[in-house]
């Protein structure tokens, strides 16, 4: 009788399970973020800084864990941590955003706090006037220097005089939520703001912790509203592109290495990771060769598509500034820039052609030689590079055109 076993189930091949792909963020997320320091965030109160000020839950970095790092208040933690409560009540804080924005979507984040994360939150919207904000940054000033206010909390005398402004009262964009932990598979939480509230423009949010605990990121989503007439003289230059002045993205034909919604934020570029930088394009002739300008003869090129800020009417644009900091060895050979009219979107006009570009520096183009003569007001403007490589800033400056 032959005993042998040919296979047992122990020597079978089992076949490899591919994970599933990751769920891409909601679309929400391509539009312009407003809390982040980049883009003029700040914080205005807090009610508990204690582990961690609320201020780093506005940096533009992704959050780390330093396994060793310690203050001399606790583990450090990148993020916003209140101490563990034991008094009545939940912490909070308010948040100045960048500029009056519409919202339409907010990501939290609790990247590496996996046993101390906040379990429940909720996000009010609303907008502190210019006295009740002079008032507040008054009598309960926060500390800017970097972790200037860890280790700190407010009295039950500042918490009863912040409570009579009402911010309580606000409108809600996010209900009392639960979070998951810090994990990687958990850690990010996008919430998208019910349609009836996607209306309301505001300045400030009140970020409410039930009742404490830690949050890494904060990123808020939307379009900004600026009444730009209201406050500009038609005939003064301003930066149209700019994302404080209503400037956004809203395409691009590759953005490996960084957004170009970076391009339009107010501060300057703090590394490549700040900028748009697309991928080494493999159309690449095998042997480069430039024209009698200097131009490189490539046939592929990158482009990111932007909607100027201001009047409806769109505007006259005078001067360009390309700013290619801190990009030294993968700057592009040369950009041009375009523009359309509100009217039609889709027909482009040529308003620079191509110039050549240089690693590390500003590029400043205005003046009939550079710029060609606009038939019509611009309402979107493109930036293509060629063949590829990064930009830290775009600045496009130029005057409301007026409706007739």
């Amino acid at each position: 009788m032959d005993t042998t076993t040919t296979t047992t189930h122990t020597e079978q091949t089992q076949e490899l399970v591919e994970p599933p792909p990751p769920t891409p963020p909601p679309a929400f997320t391509e539009l312009s973020e407003v809390a982040s320091i980049g883009s003029n965030g700040s914080i205005l109160f807090a009610t508990d800084d204690w582990f961690a000020p609320a201020e780093w839950m506005l940096k533009d970095t992704e959050p780390v864990f330093l396994a060793d790092r310690y203050t001399a208040y606790g583990k450090w933690m990148d993020g916003w941590e209140t101490r563990r409560k034991r008094t009545p009540g939940h912490d909070w804080c308010l948040v100045e955003l960048g500029a009056p924005t519409q919202i339409a979507g907010v990501m939290i984040d609790t990247a590496f706090f996996t046993g101390n994360y906040v379990p429940r939150v909720s996000i009010q919207a609303g907008t502190l006037d210019a006295t009740m904000k002079r008032m507040l940054q008054t009598s309960i000033p926060r500390v800017t220097d970097e972790g200037g206010n860890i280790g700190t909390g407010r009295t039950t005398e500042e918490l009863g005089m912040v409570e009579l402004i009402g911010t309580d009262q606000w409108d809600v964009l996010v209900p009392r939520t639960e979070l998951q932990a810090g994990y990687e598979p958990t850690r990010r939480h996008y919430f998208t703001v019910a349609k009836g509230k996607q209306s309301l423009i505001v300045n400030h949010l009140r970020v409410n912790m039930f009742p404490d605990g830690g949050i890494a990121r904060l990123r808020v989503y939307g379009t900004v509203r600026l009444n730009l007439r209201e406050s500009l003289s038609v005939r003064q230059p301003f930066d149209m592109i700019a994302m404080l002045n209503g400037g956004r993205c809203t395409g691009f034909s590759n953005a490996h290495y960084g957004h170009p919604r970076n391009l339009i934020k107010p501060s300057t570029a703090v590394n490549m990771g700040d900028g748009w930088e697309t991928a080494r394009r493999l159309d690449r002739p095998p042997v480069l060769q430039i024209d009698d300008a200097g131009i490189l003869q490539v046939p592929g090129c990158e482009w990111a598509i932007f909607q100027l800020g201001g009047a409806p009417e769109g505007g006259w644009i005078e001067r360009i500034c390309i700013d290619t900091k801190h990009f030294k060895g993968n700057f592009p050979d040369n950009v041009q820039v375009e523009y359309a009219w509100k009217g039609e979107p889709n027909s482009w006009m040529l308003l620079m052609e191509k110039k050549k570009l240089g690693p590390d520096r500003v590029h400043e183009f205005e003046g009939d030689e550079l710029l060609l003569p606009q038939a019509k007001p611009a309402s979107l403007v493109r930036i293509t590079i060629a063949p590829d490589g990064g930009l830290s800033r775009v600045r496009v400056f130029g005057t409301v055109a007026v409706a007739k």
